[in-house]
């Protein structure tokens, strides 16, 4: 699918993605990602679903955002809550769904001017 971004913005907003990609202000990610409105995408080294750990969670922390958007790949899958117990101690709030979800959720939150991290999950 082909999302349009609002070209007078310098925020980072999805612009598509499919099968194995991301696009992110029209360049294109085969990994998974940490993305935030305002910094350059980093690459999320998870392996999967299966391997997300606490460790993974904090990460996010850093970013120091208002709400983290799981995307979890083709399909919602719900972390054990012990995982991201981290973020709800620090009052960030954190939504889960399937990574098409996450992405429109995230452009949407960008364009309200919220602290938003979405971390987007690809299956592999």
């Amino acid at each position: 699918m082909k999302l349009h971004a609002d070209p007078l913005t310098t925020l980072n907003t999805v612009t598509a993605y499919g099968p194995g990609f991301i696009e992110i202000n029209n360049v294109r990610h085969g990994t998974s990602l940490r993305l935030t409105p305002d910094q350059a995408p980093v690459e999320w080294g998870i392996g999967g679903f299966d391997s997300l750990g606490a460790s993974d969670f904090d990460l996010l922390l850093g970013e120091r955002p208002e709400i983290v958007l799981l995307g979890t790949g083709a399909r919602q899958r719900f972390p054990h809550p012990r995982l991201y117990a981290s973020l709800s101690r620090a009052h960030v709030g954190v939504e889960v769904m399937d990574t098409r979800a996450a992405c429109r959720t995230y452009n949407i939150l960008v364009a309200e001017g919220r602290r938003v991290l979405a971390a987007l999950l690809l299956d592999s």
